[in-house]
């Protein structure tokens, strides 16, 4: 139909002719009530948001030379995090003399990843912010896992 033609019978009806898809050939419009188009729109933009969570932040804090068992513990809190599909900030503090021994951060970092193994993606690689070394890890999608596996398989 003609694009005339079909704002004329949209005119008639006293509605509004909507550009459903813009890239197609032709272009698909449809007559429809604007308030009510417009309405059914945000409902479905709300009910994708609903769907995409997206994890929080959380943070660990260590000191570049921690005990063994403090270490552990808080090994425990970073999986419970990336368990509940948060991101977590690792952060090394380091006070007075300590930032004269700043590859001890990078090797706890380095353990750290180990540790957690194919279970984390590294969003943000080690760097230092003032006194902080800090890194960002994301828990790896189950899909990502599997297809891996299946890799590893063949």
């Amino acid at each position: 139909m003609k694009l005339e033609k079909a704002l004329e019978k949209a005119k008639k009806e006293g509605l509004t002719l909507v550009e459903i898809a813009p890239k197609a050939v032709p272009p698909v419009v449809k007559i429809v009530e604007f308030g009510k188009f417009r309405y059914q729109e945000e409902k479905k933009q709300r009910e994708r948001e609903k769907k995409t969570k997206g994890g929080e932040l959380k943070e660990i804090r260590f000191s570049p030379f921690i005990a063994e068992n403090d270490y552990n513990i808080r090994l425990g809190r970073v999986k419970e995090f990336l368990s509940e599909k948060n991101k977590v900030r690792l952060v090394v503090v380091f006070k007075g003399k300590q930032m004269g021994s700043k590859q001890f951060g990078f090797n706890l970092l380095k353990k750290l990843v180990n540790e957690l193994g194919e279970t984390i993606s590294i969003d943000m690689d080690p760097k230092f912010l003032g006194k902080h070394l800090i890194m960002i890890v994301s828990p790896t999608t189950k899909k990502v896992v599997k297809e891996e596996n299946a890799k590893t398989e063949n």
